[in-house]
C-alpha cells in the first residue's frame, strides 16, 4: 500500500473516532429510566425534588461504599467519575430549586427531606479522604453539597415565611398573577 493511502485511511479513521471519544467524555449522571422519571415528574415540583433527592442518595451511598474499598487506580477513577456525577446532579437540582423559588412554588414538603439529606451527603464527602486521583472532584462535590444544603435550608425558611403570609397560595405549583 502506498504511504499516502495509509495516511489517508488513518486520518479518516481518526476523524470517525473523534466524535465517539467526545461523546464518551460527556457523562450523564442519570440512567435513561431516571431521566424519564424526572421528565414525568416535571409538572409536580415536590415529586421532582424528591426524585432528585432519591437519586442523589443512591450516588452518596455508592460513594460511601467505594470509599471503604482498598485503594487502587481503578477505585480512584471510579470515585472521580462518581463524584463528578454527584456534583453535576446537585448542581442540576440547585437550578431546579432556583426556578421553583422564582415561581413561588410550594415545595416545603420536599425541601425538608432535601435539607436533611444534603447534610448527610456533605458528611459522607467530608469523611472521604482525598487522594490524587479524585481530590479535585471531592473538593468540588463538597462545595456543591454545601451550597445545595445552604440553599435548601434558606428556601425552606423563605417558603415557610412566604406561605404563612400568603395562605391562599399554599400547595400551588406556580404563582399566578393577581
Amino acid at each position: 500500500m502506498h504511504p499516502i493511502h495509509g495516511t489517508a485511511i488513518l486520518l479518516v479513521c481518526l476523524s470517525l473516532c473523534a466524535p465517539l471519544l467526545a461523546q464518551k467524555e460527556k457523562r450523564e449522571p442519570l440512567t435513561e429510566a431516571q431521566i424519564d422519571q424526572i421528565r414525568e415528574a416535571g409538572i409536580y415540583p415536590n415529586d421532582r425534588v424528591d426524585l432528585y433527592t432519591k437519586f442523589l442518595n443512591e450516588h452518596a451511598d455508592l460513594i460511601k461504599g467505594l470509599a471503604k474499598r482498598a485503594k487502587s487506580d481503578a477505585r480512584a477513577r471510579r470515585l472521580d467519575d462518581e463524584l463528578q456525577d454527584f456534583t453535576a446532579l446537585m448542581d442540576e437540582l440547585g437550578s431546579n430549586l432556583d426556578t421553583f423559588s422564582d415561581r413561588h412554588t410550594d415545595i416545603r414538603k420536599s425541601l425538608k427531606s432535601l435539607a436533611e439529606a444534603s447534610q448527610r451527603w456533605v458528611g459522607i464527602l467530608r469523611v472521604l479522604a482525598g487522594e490524587p486521583g479524585f481530590d479535585l472532584s471531592r473538593k468540588e462535590a463538597i462545595e456543591s453539597g454545601e451550597d445545595l444544603a445552604d440553599e435548601a435550608a434558606r428556601l425552606l425558611r423563605e417558603q415557610i415565611d412566604y406561605f404563612n403570609l400568603h395562605k391562599d397560595e399554599q400547595g400551588q405549583d406556580r404563582a399566578e398573577p393577581k
